[in-house]
């Protein structure tokens, strides 16, 4: 067969292999290839072929016609080099696609079922189009309790775990939909100031104004190798980094690629992501945060009763001791929105700084004081008092300093952004409610969490007092489109709700 020229693309595809075929190439005709074709790529000395979907180019500035170009990430994966002579074919259907058309029907599917879709999946056989036809099954015929516990254990065999070598390793998690919110951030220093292990792998944010990693990127370095986190969690008992580095349940970061622009959010894949993350993080006890609210994920608390009982089914077989809590999430918790805004609240809380959030203080002593009773030296019903003794003792602070340090200190410049607005109230009243998904909306647009100091900074909370005209919150922004499509958003729709009469 015809070989091709090897080309690197700069392009990010973002989890899916991609690759490029010039329209006028002999082989695309010749083979019947056609876009959106998968193809497998060999070099006739990497023993593994690597599959990729197939685009079609007519610009030789991207791909000359006796070449083939492959994205970044695809690229990397063929560890070949360019200009090198490879080999293109028409790739098999991944072997478990039939199980995949079987979901769809609304079948039940087996443990090797789901290891078997999620071993294709984490090798790149499947394009996004399979990936979707996966996820919309699992959706819309939903997930018996067995399958989110088959699908949890098959993500978390198909990545690296890691073993920290101790009978106890902590860990919280929040299933979000709440702006702010940014208690990880609290409970690590405090936990591990008592000298319990709390390596905390986070997220970033992917549609909200900022997340985790986020937030601790403004004061310190997030992107560390795993062998550097266990240098520090050996050091200080634990840190608060991005969890990308570390191949966790990989299969969860390539369907949450797919999911989000879908908007899909099923109860079971949900469940099976966070669990699969905290497993294969080597977490041994784990508090799980479900807020309930009417602009939350969860809207009801029979909702939330229920993934509670789907939390601790899935806990109790896979040997991980969970505990749900089911918290009030009706509003925003803290003030600021947007990571430098969230960064400054947590130190305010850590410097116990009299206008510090108490909403966020009081969280955070509550979570933090659940995940000490895990101690079995820490008596049930203690763990609030001891968690409020670390933080205000200043012990919780000098513990995050010491990571802080650890990871690498960053430093966010203190100068406001460059634009802002005020929104205040229309009539003299009370604040009935505030809309968490559209304070989260306008804080995205006005540039968070790309900008860091841009966002929201709320002034008034749920059932405060306010005068006509007295103000609600202020909108930063960096750069004058994102400030204009924010004001434009909150002049719209503000968020808040005020009332006449409490």
């Amino acid at each position: 067969m015809k070989t091709l020229k090897l080309r690197k693309v700069a392009i990010d595809t973002y989890k899916e292999n991609v690759a490029y075929l010039h329209r006028d190439c002999p082989l695309y005709r010749s083979e019947g290839f056609q876009a959106l074709n998968k193809i497998e790529i060999r070099d006739g000395v990497n023993t593994s072929p690597v599959i990729a979907v197939l685009n079609i180019v007519d610009d030789e500035n991207i791909v000359a016609i006796n070449e083939l170009g492959l994205s970044e990430q695809t690229f990397l994966q063929f560890s070949a080099t360019e200009n090198c002579s490879v080999f293109v074919d028409h790739a098999s259907p991944p072997t478990s696609i039939q199980l995949v058309h079987a979901k769809i029907a609304g079948d039940c599917l087996g443990p090797k079922d789901f290891l078997h879709i999620c071993q294709d999946i984490v090798h790149n056989r499947y394009s996004k189009i399979e990936i979707s036809a996966f996820l919309v099954g699992c959706a819309e015929g939903g997930l018996e309790r067995n399958e989110m516990l088959y699908l949890t254990q098959a993500m978390v065999d198909t990545g690296k775990t890691l073993n920290w070598g101790e009978p106890m390793v902590v860990d919280k998690h929040c299933i979000g939909g709440i702006p702010g919110n940014r208690t990880t951030m609290l409970i690590v220093p405090i936990v591990t100031a008592h000298g319990m292990l709390m390596p905390k792998t986070s997220s970033r944010a992917i549609t909200s104004p900022s997340g985790t990693a986020d937030t601790m990127e403004v004061l310190a370095k997030v992107n560390l190798e795993p062998d550097e986190l266990r240098s520090i969690a050996q050091q200080q008992r634990g840190f608060i980094a991005w969890g990308g580095t570390a191949n966790l349940a990989p299969v969860d970061d390539i369907l949450i690629s797919v999911e989000r622009p879908l908007a899909l959010d099923s109860r079971g894949q949900m469940i099976a992501s966070i669990l699969s993350k905290k497993i294969a993080a080597g977490s041994t006890h784990l508090l799980i945060d479900i807020p309930v609210g009417p602009t939350a994920k969860v809207h009801t608390q029979t909702e939330a009763l229920k993934l509670r009982k789907l939390f601790e089914y899935i806990g109790d077989r896979t040997n991980l001791d969970i505990e749900v809590i089911i918290t009030d999430g009706h509003q925003p918790i803290g003030n600021g929105i947007g990571p430098a805004l969230e960064a400054r609240d947590v130190m305010q809380v850590l410097n116990n700084e009299p206008q510090a959030p108490v909403d966020l203080k009081e969280k955070s002593l509550q979570m933090a004081g659940r995940i000490l009773e895990f101690d079995p030296d820490v008596r049930g019903g203690q763990g609030y008092h001891l968690a409020r003794d670390l933080l205000e003792s200043g012990r919780a602070l000098k513990k995050m300093q010491e990571i802080m340090q650890l990871q690498g200190v960053n430093s966010v410049s203190d100068e406001p952004a460059k634009f802002k607005y005020e929104v205040n109230s229309p009539i003299k009243g009370y604040v009935k409610e505030i809309n968490n998904l559209q304070i989260a909306h306008i804080a995205r647009l006005a540039g968070a969490p790309m900008d860091k100091i841009a966002g929201i900074d709320l002034h008034k909370k749920q059932n405060a007092s306010v005068s006509e005209g007295e103000l609600l919150y202020t909108i930063y922004a960096e750069f004058h489109a994102d400030f204009q499509f924010a004001k434009s958003s909150a002049l719209k729709n503000s968020g808040y709700a005020i009332e006449s009469q409490k």
